[in-house]
């Protein structure tokens, strides 16, 4: 499998078509470490400055994330296309948009949030987001059974779809979007090669849409950040494996050097 080495390689082949293409990537974990507390998670140095100069040469970039648009918009120009909460929200020139279907849960998510704070797995951490949540248990990765067992009845109790994440666990409304479908509609508005940068198996989604697409003779690139909690799948389904948000702003860097 590809590694940081072969940057080069895969830099050549998006770039001989750079106008027409799609550049995605997710936020946490590759153009931001993790970190212990979420509301702490800022880009590295040069990342965004890359994602700006990308735009200027792309078809179109565009960070797609769990994160709600109201966080990554404190770190992304308005010409850089931001899509959170796996596709519920989106930002792009200042216009916020959100899912038609979403806005009805937002008091349900609110109740939730609510509930597991007072009665969820003392230690676990939860990450509200409007329209919709998170628990964790890094901080406690001791409790990470106890956290998905929770997370599972309050999930089904509330009629909510649960996804899991880099030691975590998200709820969301039952709405059938995500990072595939999210992908799938940006790269329909271009017509070159299409890239996506992940780290999770929340980018799982993601990776199949470009299989797909790839399998229709688009020209793809399934770039991998990897960790020592990256699933296996994920590692196998990468064209590329980069080490790190440093790996990943070489990439996004050397595509417009």
């Amino acid at each position: 499998m590809p590694h940081s080495a072969d940057i080069p390689a895969a830099v050549d082949l998006i770039r001989s078509d750079l106008r027409n293409a799609l550049i995605a990537t997710d936020f946490d974990g590759t153009l931001a470490p993790i970190v212990d507390d979420p509301g702490l998670a800022t880009p590295i140095e040069g990342s965004i400055p890359a994602l700006q100069r990308l735009a200027q040469e792309a078809g179109e970039v565009a960070i797609v994330s769990g994160r709600p648009v109201s966080y990554l918009t404190r770190f992304v120009p308005e010409e850089i296309m931001v899509v959170g909460l796996y596709g519920l929200e989106s930002s792009h020139h200042g216009e916020v948009e959100v899912h038609s279907n979403a806005g009805v849960w937002r008091e349900t998510m609110d109740d939730v949030a609510t509930a597991a704070r007072m009665r969820g797995p003392k230690g676990m951490f939860v990450e509200s987001k409007g329209l919709s949540m998170t628990l964790h248990y890094r901080g406690r990765p001791e409790l990470a059974e106890q956290v998905e067992d929770y997370a599972a009845v309050a999930a089904k109790s509330a009629g909510l779809r649960l996804r899991p994440a880099r030691m975590s666990y998200e709820l969301h409304p039952p709405i059938d979007e995500d990072k595939g479908t999210v992908v799938h509609r940006l790269a329909s508005e271009v017509t070159g090669p299409v890239v996506y940068v992940g780290d999770d198996i929340g980018d799982l989604p993601a990776f199949l849409a470009l299989e797909k697409m790839a399998a229709g003779g688009r020209t793809v690139l399934k770039a991998c950040v990897s960790s020592p909690e990256i699933s296996a799948e994920m590692i196998e389904r990468a064209d590329l494996v980069l080490n790190g948000p440093a790996a990943v702003l070489e990439f996004l860097s050397a595509l417009t050097a």
